[in-house]
């Protein structure tokens, strides 16, 4: 049975699941979807082509799916897409996509965003990721699963971040992270693997894999893309191969200190 305030303002058209709770002062737009079980908190707005999935909340003074803040946008039918089990804190922003990025912002499942946190035009978020508060993420920005944002931190347009990397607090990223990898500083360049994160999800054995990769490839002085393709033809693990395959794919770059040979 659904919760809805009468004060709620939901246009016709708007499709709305079951167990699904809307609070006063909300505004659902005509091209909405929400999924069962999903909680919307007073004063949110949803606006535009926005799907949002099951047994989300949206918690008070969040801006879901207004129109992307790029200048060549220019009305075009563009979506924004919210899966399942995600929490999305107060004052949060999140666009839809544009027509030069294939009109798709696309969010997984699982994910924290705290409060403040922007999703630029054409963001491609995986699962189970923490953006912290004041976390900005430019358009074209694409993460992967596992990954972890630092509060106050900004991400350049079409930078990648891959699986089980974590950007720290008060940084600013230019540039590509590898999966595992941990960065942080202004400009960010990486430190480490991201250990903490690893141990979370990870056995010894293919964390120690990874460890011995992550010298070859940042410590040894050669260079990068040379070593990502010899450990794809000498090793035969899952995450290598995503480590190496996400290094030969950059297209932004890998900002690390480099060694000299």
């Amino acid at each position: 049975m659904n919760k809805i305030s009468p004060l709620a303002i939901i246009e016709n058209g708007a499709t709305i699941g079951q167990d699904v709770e809307i609070g006063a002062y909300c505004f659902i737009s005509a091209n909405t979807t929400i999924g069962n079980g999903t909680k919307i908190d007073q004063n949110s707005l949803i606006y535009g082509k926005t799907t949002i999935g099951k047994n989300n909340h949206i918690f008070s003074h969040a801006v879901i799916g207004s129109a992307p803040q790029d200048l060549k946008f220019d009305g075009e039918d563009v979506e924004l897409i919210i899966g399942d089990n995600n929490k999305i804190r107060e004052f949060t922003l999140f666009n839809p996509g544009t027509k030069g990025g294939g009109g798709k912002t696309i969010i997984g499942s699982h994910n924290l965003f705290m409060g403040y946190v922007h999703i630029g035009h054409d963001v491609i978020i995986g699962n189970h990721c923490v953006l912290a508060n004041g976390a900005t993420l430019a358009g074209h920005v694409e993460m992967g699963d596992y990954a972890v944002i630092g509060g106050m931190t900004p991400i350049h347009q079409f930078v990648h971040i891959g699986d089980y990397a974590m950007i720290a607090g008060a940084s600013a990223l230019a540039q590509d992270i590898p999966p595992f990898c941990m960065a942080e500083g202004n400009r960010a360049y990486i430190r480490g693997l991201n250990l903490t994160g690893l141990r979370r999800h990870m056995e010894r054995e293919e964390i120690d894999e990874l460890k011995s990769a992550y010298r070859d490839l940042f410590e040894s002085g050669k260079a990068l893309k040379d070593v990502a393709n010899e450990l794809l033809e000498s090793s035969n693990s899952y995450n290598i191969h995503n480590l190496c395959n996400f290094i030969l794919k950059t297209k932004r770059g890998i900002p690390f200190e480099r060694k000299n040979i």
